[in-house]
């Protein structure tokens, strides 16, 4: 049964998603809109049998740089996160500080990150550290403070020292937040890294991007935004898989409560 609840999970929008791209290829012929301006799903389709080892290319290097920028916002994310808990004089310190990073735009953080480390893959990485990096700090903290307080008590009362009631109650309690916060934060580095290299760069699909749309290649921009999209969700479910994994009596619960 939840092999089936899962297939037809996926089945609606795919059938969702060929409707959709049957409406965009009529209504394209019909109207005999450019190809330049509006290429129908068959253009797109043509462009990655064309295409297909530059597009690969460039997908490899956006890969390297969200990968590379995910790992680094996790581990500073969760290590801020475990510091602000284990704290009050950190908490009070460095969270203010934490949430107000968010309203520091990233278009004007961006050049300098260029200006200071030079158009290589350092900044790319640093970008997208720093988009990825407030969901899973946040959802840290919350994780850590979200452990059962009776629980917390009874160790307490039965002398059980601070490293001991972190790894039994508080750890497994934050983890499903930080996956959820890993979650949200792959497709954000996505998106920081695509944004690092339309800012500067010379290699990847957001470099890609903006070159073939001077160029007026416009079915190569949509094929590279299908890719980041494709990369994006399989990003997110490969988080997932490994969540589903790591906390199996967390997939227990849910399919017993569905």
């Amino acid at each position: 049964m939840s092999r089936d609840r899962s297939f037809l999970h996926w089945l609606w929008p795919a059938f969702l998603l060929l409707g959709l791209l049957g409406i965009w290829e009529v209504a394209v012929r019909l109207d005999d809109t450019p190809r330049w301006m509006l290429p129908p799903p068959s253009a797109i389709a043509q462009s990655f049998r064309a295409d297909w080892r530059l597009l690969l290319e460039h997908t490899r290097v956006t890969l390297l740089e969200v990968i590379l920028g995910f790992g680094l916002a996790l581990v500073a994310g969760v290590l801020t996160g475990v510091a602000i808990d284990s704290s009050i004089v950190l908490r009070r310190a460095i969270y203010p500080l934490i949430i107000a990073s968010q309203t520091i735009p990233m278009v004007a953080l961006a050049p300098l990150m260029l200006i200071w480390f030079g158009y290589g893959l350092m900044p790319k990485i640093l970008i997208t550290a720093l988009i990825g990096f407030f969901p899973i700090a946040v959802n840290t903290v919350d994780g850590l403070r979200s452990g059962d307080r009776e629980i917390l008590a009874l160790l307490r009362s039965m002398g059980s020292s601070g490293g001991q009631r972190f790894r039994i109650v508080r750890v497994p309690a934050a983890l499903p937040l930080i996956f959820s916060g890993a979650r949200i934060a792959i497709t954000f580095c996505v998106i920081g890294a695509v944004f690092a290299e339309l800012v500067g760069a010379s290699a990847g699909l957001g470099y890609l991007m903006e070159r073939s749309a001077a160029q007026f290649q416009t079915a190569r921009v949509f094929a590279c935004i299908v890719i980041l999209a494709i990369m994006g969700i399989g990003l997110f479910s490969l988080i997932a898989i490994i969540e589903r994994l790591a906390l199996p009596w967390r997939r227990f619960h849910t399919e017993s409560s569905e």
